[in-house]
């Protein structure tokens, strides 16, 4: 495979797994939940958690057309973590400051988007065993009169259109 073969699939792959964790983060209606409770859950993906994320607290399970996911606290900071519906780890998100993305990036929003205002940022991570999906980015949501676009932060990569949500 060629190197801009591979870049094209690490972006796309990258965005289809950005869609699944925007679509909670960002969605106002239209949730997708089909089943709620850990009950619903299957085993591994609960032995899973408990073993990643020892001590979570107020864990609040939801399985949906594309991922199980669990939105929960640990160590004061609220967060959601996600496993494919065949027990997967796909990572976590959590909301984050604007000063925590990259400076560089920073300058590159303001230079880029300047009529827009920044609403929300949150950060998606994992442990990297995938290597088709970054093992982190930024997603920030950005709002003007009228409008409202997410662009996606990358480290080392810098910042690209994501999708429109109004």
């Amino acid at each position: 495979m060629d190197l801009k073969f591979k870049t094209m699939k690490k972006m796309f792959i990258t965005a289809v797994t950005a869609i699944v964790f925007s679509a909670s983060a960002f969605a106002a209606t239209g949730t997708t939940s089909i089943i709620t409770g850990e009950e619903n859950i299957s085993y591994a993906v609960l032995n899973q958690f408990h073993a990643d994320f020892r001590g979570a607290e107020h864990a609040d399970w939801k399985v949906t057309s594309n991922c199980q996911k669990v939105t929960f606290t640990l160590d004061g900071v609220k967060m959601t973590a996600f496993y494919s519906l065949m027990g997967e780890y796909l990572g976590t998100t959590e909301y984050v400051d604007y000063k925590t993305i990259p400076a560089t990036a920073q300058k590159e929003i303001a230079a880029n988007y300047k009529d827009y205002a920044v609403s929300e940022v949150f950060k998606y991570q994992n442990d990297g065993s995938n290597r088709d999906i970054d093992t982190l980015a930024y997603f920030v949501d950005l709002k003007k009169a009228g409008s409202e676009i997410v662009v996606r932060v990358t480290p080392g990569e810098g910042i690209h259109f994501y999708k429109t949500i109004k």
